[in-house]
Formats: C-alpha cells, sequence, structure tokens
C-alpha cells in the first residue's frame, strides 16, 4: 500500500515496533503528509524526537495520551487515514499482579480506537496481537483475545464507512524490550543463565518482518481477518547456548502464566484459516460481507485440514545455535561475540 500523502498515527508509537515502524514510513514513503506518534510517555517522545525531528521530518507529530482516554485519542485521531494499534501492556507476570490495568489497556483501550476510527473517517485499523492470545492461560493473552474479537467484529459495526479493522499475531520479536536475549546478554557476566523449563519453546520474528506483516495487512485485508506469518521457533536452552555457551543453564521453574509452547492457530480455529505463501489467515465467522472461500479464492490460498495447529513445539522450521548468533549480532547486539 503506498503510504505517501497519507495520515498515520501509530499507538504506542515510542515502542520497540514503533520507533521502526516509523523509520521505515519515513524512508520507504518520503511523501507521508502525517506520521503521528501517539503514546502516554513524554521522555520517550523526547528522545524520539532527538532521532526523528520534526524540523528534518516535517510529517511527524508527537501526541501525549493513553489509549484508555477516549475523548484524547480521538482528538488525536482527526483527519487520520490510518491506525496501527501497537500500545499495550504486556508484561506476562505484571499483568497477573495488576489485571484491571491490563484489561483497561488492552480491552478498553481497544474499544476506544474502534470508536475513534468510527467517528474521525479512518478508513484502515490493523491491530498488533500476540501468540498469547491463542487459548490464553494468562490475563494479558486473554486481554489481547478479546482485543482481537473487539476489532473483527468491528467490521459488522462500520456500517457504509470505507473503513476495514484486522489483526496481525505473530510471535516474539527478537530484541525487543523485555525478551529473553537481552535480558541473557545482560545476565552471561554473572556465569549462570536462568532456565524456566528446557523444554520451553518460543516463535521468533524481527522487527522488520513485523511490519512487513502490516504492511500487508494494510495492502490486502478485507475487513475481519487475523494474519499471521509463517515464522521459525527456537529452544530456549538452544538461545542460551548460542549467548553463554560457558555459562551454568539453571532451572529456576515457569512464572505464572507461562506456557511451555507457545500457539498462534489453535485446532478450533482451523476450521476458519486459509494457508497463503507466507502467511495463514484465520478467517472471522462473525463477519457477513465476504467468506473464506472468497478469500482464498481471491488470494490463491488453501484451507488448512481440520485439525490443525501451529504451535511452537510442532513446528517444521527451526533457529540452530548459529541462527540464533547471527540474528543477536544483527538485531540485538552488533558487537556479540562467543
Amino acid at each position: 500500500m503506498n503510504l505517501n500523502n497519507k495520515n498515520i498515527l501509530i499507538t504506542g508509537g515510542t515502542g520497540s515496533f514503533g520507533k521502526q515502524f516509523v523509520a521505515t514510513v519515513l524512508r520507504d514513503y518520503p511523501q507521508v503528509k502525517r506520521l503521528v506518534v501517539y503514546s502516554r510517555d513524554e521522555l520517550k517522545q523526547f528522545e524520539m524526537a532527538q532521532r526523528f525531528p520534526m524540523s528534518k521530518y516535517p510529517a511527524m507529530r508527537y501526541f501525549i495520551g493513553d489509549i484508555r482516554d477516549g475523548e484524547r485519542f480521538k482528538r488525536a485521531c482527526e483527519g487520520i487515514d490510518i491506525i496501527i494499534h501497537a500500545a499495550a501492556l504486556k508484561q506476562v507476570v505484571a499483568a497477573e499482579y495488576n489485571p484491571i490495568e491490563c484489561i483497561k489497556t488492552n480491552i478498553l483501550g481497544a474499544q476506544n480506537v474502534i470508536d475513534a476510527a468510527m467517528d474521525c473517517g479512518v478508513q484502515k485499523v490493523v491491530a498488533l496481537s500476540t501468540d498469547k492470545a491463542a487459548a490464553p492461560i494468562n490475563l494479558y493473552g486473554a486481554t489481547k483475545l478479546c482485543s482481537d474479537k473487539l476489532f473483527v467484529a468491528a467490521n459488522n459495526m462500520r456500517g457504509h464507512r470505507d473503513l476495514s479493522f484486522s489483526v496481525v499475531r505473530y510471535g516474539n520479536v527478537i530484541g525487543s524490550r523485555g525478551s529473553v536475549m537481552p535480558f541473557f546478554l545482560g545476565k552471561r557476566s554473572t556465569g549462570i543463565l536462568p532456565i524456566t523449563d528446557p523444554n520451553m519453546t518460543r516463535f521468533n520474528i524481527s522487527l522488520d518482518d513485523g511490519i512487513k506483516l502490516v504492511m500487508y495487512a494494510l495492502e490486502h485485508a478485507w475487513g475481519g481477518e487475523i494474519f499471521i506469518p509463517k515464522i521459525p521457533s527456537y529452544r530456549i536452552t538452544d538461545v542460551a547456548t548460542a549467548i553463554g555457551p560457558e555459562c551454568e543453564q539453571q532451572i529456576v521453574g515457569v512464572r505464572p502464566g507461562e506456557k511451555i509452547h507457545e500457539e498462534m492457530i489453535t485446532e478450533a480455529d482451523s476450521l476458519n484459516t486459509i494457508e497463503l505463501d507466507k502467511y495463514y489467515v484465520i478467517c472471522p465467522t462473525n463477519v457477513f460481507f465476504w467468506t473464506k472461500d472468497e478469500l482464498a479464492k481471491a488470494f490463491n490460498g488453501k484451507p488448512v485440514p481440520v485439525g490443525f495447529s501451529y504451535n511452537s513445539g510442532e513446528n517444521t522450521e527451526w533457529l540452530t545455535v548459529e541462527d540464533l548468533r547471527t540474528q543477536i549480532v544483527e538485531h540485538v547486539d552488533s558487537g556479540f561475540k562467543v
């Protein structure tokens, strides 16, 4: 999708995804009309403005606000064509301890995004989800599942508006704040790397591939889809070996709300999922203006087998220890050595 001459707003715009998304748009679409970073942390906005100053990038805007505040967010959306919704409370353990705070941001905040898009003439909304939203066992995953449901169902409320809502769902972003690789890099000088469970696996995606998925959704979404990329898995023990081959791997036990393997498509989802070349698409069951078969035909896709699931433990593509070291150098720490 050509983003030149578009007005774009990204919630949670000072996060890892937001900063990379802004850099990508400014590089690839220099004629973007307006690029609004909406977030609640003034210091992070100040720091981001040093990297992307309005004097050099006249499309940039920095709008302080919380998606919990519906009126403030609606004001920020005046004249906006596209919303990328990346704001969330996403720390699993913190969400277990502070559940209502997670609910206010991830669920009620999502509804505020939907309401503002309806009221302000927005044309496209793409919301970021997580693998933890599939068959959730923790509160964070449950709130993101609720958020996904809100965005999918919002397509039935758009009336005659030229507006679509879609969702992208993917796994752990390599090198993002709070992820395991920076954590292990900080711990390896102690000689001990804490392993929650030696069997634990996770999906892995780079920020660039996450942005490509969002761009794909912007270009191709009909409204109501959940887009899921085909990405590799890694074993947590292999990450530890890649970062600290001489370190002791100390088993500390699974934390509250953690799974051994993450899942992005459940067996129940298989009834409504089609497979494309690089992506899977979970089609909505309650959006009534197109069907799974129509989408499959339009994009040369095929239904997945009934009972199919897509989880990190049974994946067919895996990152080796050497693959992980290469990715750490490329995406996390350019000076990394073993």
